[in-house]
């Protein structure tokens, strides 16, 4: 039998591509074999489609378990997707001779079952060749003996890669010797086969080649295949990206520049120049100056570095090194810019719509479609405004798809400040992961609706705490799930009822106040939820004051957190008999001195807010508080949950008796327990803006006005004691504008 043409490549070169291609031209074979696969044969009329557009790439998952599965992505300048090309355009058969994705997953999950895995040092061939060379960079190796230069590296490579083998065995790659095999036995049958039309062209990387020259016996490689185990797999085409093809999203075989080897593979001459261009074009897109002089200039410092450095071509670094000096003047920062949008890109392949895709695949594609949400591989922002039937239907697809873990988009604050429940931002970006998440969420239905129904029922009977079931209930509304709120809310009622932590009871009760502000948003029957809310209310109000007493530090503060989380709730909920109700807990918190000081001066801050506690009767608990007879420490404690927080320091800078309150108690602690309070108070001064400590520090410096006033005697310092009307109508007109109502008068 002839031997078989082993073209040796490195995946994803553009070097090896265009060589592979000129081989496969010149020598016309028979058939063409790659590695890869083979599950995936069925599949190869699909990459001859207009639809296919690569990045793309092979997905395997077992059947079972959707989770286990691997991925084989082609670029468009991966020598193996140009050698499949080239069979489905010149008509001659293609095959995939790697070792089949049933061993290889049912292998992996072998050896992660047994605490085996592949060796921890790994040789990488292209490093150890560039350490010998001299190089200290293997990318600038590889471009300066293949990517530069014309003519074909096969012959060299594949000596090289022999010398290596040598040298280092299977170099930590346990599992060659079984692939290898594997490939050995499909290239003998294919020379069998085709043996008399024309000969067998092997496409593989450059590592295996010696592997493949080796002569052995076919009982021998048979006996290493003897006994693997296996798994039902399926296998499909899924879109894929060049973010995941650089080595910093973690494929194994990556490279760290695929937007930079994808130029270099589709310019069809004058690359550095046609380069700088699209640099060019990038920096002015983002405003900034960048003329045709200086991607001239660019070229010519690219070219001499090349030269100084002794290479045959600029390179990537020449050429981001004379991007630095001359288009970006020196600065770093639109570097990153560059690299993130050209060196690595933001290109996201397409498959066509005959692809095998699971039937949840299939239905979120029509929903995609028809909803015009195209995934990106690019983040960008999604506001929606919930009042249209799109957006509304948007909002339901992206809520069950994160309810279903495939996170194709997060929720995020708009960029136009905008926080009203008609409206939702959602931050989106496409990554080739979410493939194998919707075809693990398979198992739960047929449809997103579906699937999404049946996995907030399981979740809801799962659900460990009461507040995972009432974010499941905030969820289900968003979702628009309205089957699967029967189950959730009969799981939430039981699980309320039964549950007599206050902290649980707390928690829980802002999500579903969420939950009915969302579902009158969306139109939805909220009454089962309204009433669960109400009781959980009720039954917060009865177990709060017990609770809040005899606290640890580190409990006195959640709790606060857990005050501050109800009343917030109890605000959204339109019940006058419910607020009433509130205000009584809250003044019985803020008058008990068996509840700990944060709590106390916290529900004195919310009552004075609210308008349900006097400015007198403020001044009256905090004297209570600060007085001689309590401790530092709980004194403190009540200062920090009074006045703590953004606004309090504004609290502050306009009421200067209570200002003077907390100088006087401040000046009158002793120097041993001033020790103690100290951390207590610089984390609640802390989180003032600096403005307003500048103006409270300007005020105690200064002192009473004229030095006459006594605390709390009801002067005010720096104040004018009544409003200047004079200065107040100069600024309405202003207000008016702002709030939009006009210039005139009202």
């Amino acid at each position: 039998m002839t031997a078989p043409l082993l073209l040796g490549v490195r995946h994803h070169g553009p070097g090896s591509a265009r060589a592979v291609r000129r081989a496969l031209g010149a020598a016309a074979p028979g058939v063409v074999l790659i590695e890869g696969p083979p599950e995936a044969d069925g599949l190869v009329a699909l990459a001859a489609e207009e639809d296919m557009r690569p990045p793309v790439a092979l997905l395997a998952h077992v059947v079972d378990e959707p989770g286990k599965s691997a991925f084989w992505p082609f670029a468009e300048f991966s020598p193996e997707w140009v050698a499949l090309r080239w069979a489905l355009e010149h008509e001659v058969p293609v095959r995939f001779i790697d070792l089949p994705a049933a061993h290889g997953l049912a292998m992996r999950e072998a050896e992660e079952g047994g605490g085996e895995g592949d060796a921890d040092v790994r040789v990488d061939p292209l490093r150890v060749l560039a350490e010998t060379a001299g190089y200290d960079d293997a990318e600038r190796w590889w471009e300066d003996v293949v990517e530069h230069r014309e003519g074909d590296a096969f012959a060299a490579l594949g000596e090289a890669m022999s010398a290596l083998r040598e040298s280092y065995g299977d170099g930590g790659h346990g599992r060659d010797a079984v692939r290898e095999a594997y490939m050995r036995l499909q290239v003998r049958a294919a020379q069998r086969e085709f043996g008399d039309g024309g000969g067998v062209a092997v496409v593989c990387g450059a590592w295996h080649v010696p592997a493949l020259r080796q002569k052995t016996t076919v009982a021998a490689d048979r006996a290493l295949l003897k006994g693997l185990p296996r798994a039902k797999v399926d296998m499909t085409w899924v879109p894929w990206t060049h973010r995941r093809l650089a080595r910093a999203s973690g494929y194994g075989a990556g490279i760290e520049s695929p937007g930079w080897y994808g130029h270099l593979f589709s310019a069809p001459d004058r690359p550095v120049e046609r380069w700088l261009t699209k640099v060019a074009g990038l920096l002015r897109d983002e405003d900034r100056i960048v003329s045709s002089a200086h991607v001239i200039e660019a070229v010519r410092l690219a070219e001499t570095l090349a030269v100084m450095r002794g290479r045959p071509l600029a390179g990537l670094t020449e050429t981001t090194d004379a991007v630095r000096a001359v288009l970006c003047e020196g600065s770093d920062v639109p570097l990153s810019l560059i690299h993130d949008k050209l060196v690595v890109g933001d290109v996201l392949g397409e498959v066509p719509e005959g692809a095998p895709a699971v039937p949840l695949q299939r239905d979120l594609t029509r929903q995609q479609r028809s909803l015009r949400l195209k995934p990106a591989a690019l983040e960008k922002e999604l506001d929606l405004d919930l009042r249209g039937d799109t957006d509304a239907a948007r909002s339901r697809l992206l809520h069950r798809l994160r309810l279903l873990g495939v996170a194709w988009g997060e929720p995020a604050t708009s960029a136009r400040g905008s926080t009203g429940t008609f409206r939702e931002t959602w931050r989106l970006r496409w990554e080739p992961e979410l493939s194998v998440r919707v075809a693990e969420a398979g198992v739960w239905g047929t449809t997103v609706d579906a699937a999404a129904t049946a996995k907030a029922e399981s979740d809801a009977v799962a659900a460990p705490a009461l507040a995972d079931v009432t974010a499941l209930a905030e969820l289900c509304l968003r979702a628009g799930l309205s089957e699967a709120l029967p189950v959730v809310m009969s799981v939430l009622a039981d699980r309320a009822a039964l549950d007599t932590d206050v902290g649980h009871l707390a928690r829980a009760l802002p999500a579903l106040v969420r939950a009915l502000r969302y579902g009158d948003v969306r139109g939805t029957d909220t009454g089962a939820l309204a009433e669960v809310a109400t009781g959980l209310a009720h039954r917060v109000f009865v177990g709060l004051p017990p609770a809040c007493a005899g606290l640890d530090t580190d409990a006195a503060t959640e709790m606060r957190g857990h005050v501050d989380a109800v009343h917030s709730a109890v605000a959204l909920l339109e019940d006058a008999e419910l607020h009433d109700r509130w205000r009584v807990v809250l003044r019985t918190l803020a008058v008990r001195d068996s509840v700990t000081g944060i709590v106390r001066g916290r529900c004195a801050r919310i009552l004075l807010d609210e308008g349900s506690l006097g400015e007198e009767e403020a001044a009256r608990l905090m004297s209570l508080a600060l007085s001689p007879g309590t401790p530092p420490v709980e004194a403190a404690a009540w200062i920090e949950g009074f006045v703590g927080g953004g606004s309090g320091g504004l609290l502050l800078v306009h009421d200067e008796r209570l200002l003077g309150l907390v100088d006087a108690w401040l000046t009158g602690v002793g120097a041993e327990a001033f020790t103690d309070v100290l951390p207590l108070l610089r984390r609640t001064f802390s989180a003032y803006e600096s403005g307003v400590r500048r103006t409270l520090g300007e005020l105690v410096r200064r002192g009473p006005s004229g030095g006459s006033a006594e605390v709390g005697s009801g002067s005010s310092r720096g104040f004018g004691e009544e409003l200047d009307v004079g200065r107040g109508d100069a600024v309405v007109g202003v207000v008016r504008l702002l709030l939009g109502a006009g210039a005139g008068a009202g």
